[in-house]
């Protein structure tokens, strides 16, 4: 019987394991697709040494999963980015996390929601006062656009999935808790769009659908407003929004942000148990916020 490469060097497990297999690799990487670029803020986040994080990111420069970029001469400081070997790791970030909060935080349980007192909701509660990062995410015209709208504040409501057909879904997906649903959230949020305009809020959806299948659902459905899609993970992995796995495909779970026109989240519905009626609780936590603007007037 042979080794068949056990010593790693015809395996690519082995190599990629080499790059960032490391402690802090992926820890540097999630900071770094979430938009912390900066030595000094990811020292900081990380509570770790600088002899240690300067390691870690000459190597991973080195090894081509970040470039620097010079933001300041004198003395030479520099930013951080993900190349696109280092944008590739996403999806790893993404399965990842979704193993630990399903198995190690979670009892093992597919679900596409979460429990009020568990960590994944502790963690999305602390997203108040987080800025959403500037990201190009894609949509049914193949014009990408920013997730937030022009308009005083956004909504935007991540479902995990909607399709035209029925068929389109996949097998067992009613099955699993929170996942039915996006077809009567996203009709509900038709329903208000005037109200929503009246407080200066844009709706915008985002799944990590094709933007071809989401265009179909839109069509279908009658949707006023715009649908994105998030299919390479990037805003998730920039917010470490949580996700679920099925059918060898990313779902994001059930989430709705309230964005201000400065990017900061105000407002974080999560989990949700009646997607139909987190519209309307969403739609008067902005009448509550526009009020005194409106009485003032």
């Amino acid at each position: 019987m042979t080794s068949h490469g056990r010593s790693g060097t015809e395996c690519a497990i082995a190599q990629a394991a080499a790059v960032v297999g490391e402690w802090w690799t992926l820890l540097i990487v999630r900071d770094v697709a979430a938009g912390i670029n900066r030595f000094d803020d990811l020292q900081a986040e990380l509570e770790i040494s600088r002899k240690v994080l300067a390691e870690r990111l000459s190597t991973l420069v080195s090894d081509g999963v970040l470039k620097k970029h010079l933001y300041r001469a004198r003395p030479p400081r520099y930013e951080y980015h993900l190349t696109a070997a280092g944008e590739a790791l996403v999806p790893l970030l993404i399965v990842l996390q979704d193993w630990g909060s399903r198995y190690l935080l979670g009892d093992g349980t597919l679900t596409a929601t979460s429990k009020p007192r568990s960590r994944e909701a502790q963690r999305m509660r602390h997203l108040v006062g987080v800025r959403v990062p500037q990201v190009t995410l894609a949509r049914g015209d193949e014009r990408g656009r920013d997730p937030l709208g022009e308009a005083e504040w956004t909504v935007l409501f991540f479902y995990p999935g909607a399709h035209a057909s029925r068929r389109a879904y996949p097998t067992g997906w009613k099955a699993i808790p929170g996942a039915a649903g996006c077809t009567l959230e996203a009709a509900t949020f038709r329903h208000h769009i005037d109200a929503f305009a009246a407080v200066d809020a844009e709706v915008v959806g985002v799944s990590t659908q094709p933007p071809d299948e989401q265009a179909a659902f839109a069509a279908k459905a009658r949707l006023p407003y715009t649908l994105l899609s998030d299919q390479e993970l990037r805003l998730a992995a920039a917010l470490r929004l949580p996700t679920f796995r099925v059918a060898g495909r990313d779902h994001l779970k059930r989430l709705t942000l309230i964005v201000g026109a400065d990017r900061e989240i105000r407002h974080v519905l999560f989990p949700i148990a009646d997607p139909a009626a987190s519209v309307g609780q969403a739609l008067r936590l902005l009448e509550r916020i526009h009020a005194p603007t409106t009485a003032g007037k």
